[in-house]
């Protein structure tokens, strides 16, 4: 084979492996897509205490940048409440959603924590339970108290149907009067314009989540209130932002 072969030969090769080196994609590099937002919500650590750098309110909702001990920075999502710059906040804990993209805001947060109720002062017992003011409106803001077994008898009358039963025919009482008694386990007041009012009365269960009521009105109760809540079952509600109830007691009126 003469020399002028094995140089063709030679040209072939070189530029055969520049094709496949070229084809092969740069595992380190940057898609040219950003992948999708990851849905996927975690718990998050309880509590979340820190001092407010910024704050909005957009769709119902205030987003709060807090910036806890230690220097660690975090947006922390809550329905809407009354928050200063500068002030220290206490945040029950929520669910953490990553990439999280808020029309409203036109922005979306690589990472937020949808939390449950913001409240002013510690956690007690086991970190999950809080007791004091609301920075909603001044009413307790939380008591999922643990001391004993909830029995509340069914309310009397037309209408009346226990928490489990608003829950398991939720679709056929959709937009129609309810008449549910319960003990008020969490209020949070002031929030879009109406007071949230948390009732239970023994059924249902707490795995499925058919045996805690939310019920919202003008109306005012306390934690610990047996109360009897008329009002208009609505099912499948999503305010947005997470916030979405399988079923939801609203224009509720209360009586004690």
């Amino acid at each position: 084979m003469n020399k002028y072969v094995l140089l063709s030969l030679s040209c072939v090769i070189a530029l055969s492996t520049v094709t496949v080196a070229s084809a092969t994609p740069d595992k380190a590099a940057t898609p040219a897509t950003a992948p999708a937002a990851d849905k996927a919500a975690q718990p998050a650590a309880v509590p979340l205490a820190g001092k407010v750098l910024e704050t909005m309110d957009s769709g119902g909702y205030t987003y709060v940048y807090l910036e806890k001990k230690g220097g660690e920075k975090v947006w922390v999502a809550t329905a809407a409440t009354p928050v200063k710059v500068g002030s220290q906040m206490t945040f029950k804990g929520g669910a953490e959603m990553f990439n999280f993209e808020s029309k409203s805001l036109k922005r979306t947060f690589d990472k937020i924590v949808f939390a449950d109720a913001a409240v002013s002062d510690t956690p007690i017992k086991d970190g999950t339970s809080y007791k004091g003011k609301s920075t909603s409106g001044g009413s307790k803001a939380a008591a999922a108290t643990k001391d004993g077994k909830i029995s509340v008898a069914k309310a009397s009358g037309a209408n009346a149907y226990t928490v489990q039963e608003i829950f398991t025919n939720s679709a056929k009482l959709n937009k129609k009067k309810v008449v549910v008694k319960g003990k008020v386990v969490k209020v949070s007041a002031g929030i879009m314009g109406r007071n949230w009012i948390h009732i239970q009365d023994g059924t249902g269960s707490q795995t499925k989540k058919t045996h805690n009521l939310v019920c919202t009105s003008k109306d005012s109760a306390e934690v610990d209130d047996v109360v009897t809540i008329s009002g208009i079952l609505a099912k499948d509600k999503d305010f947005g932002g997470g916030y979405k109830y399988d079923a939801i007691v609203e224009e509720s009126t209360v009586r004690k």
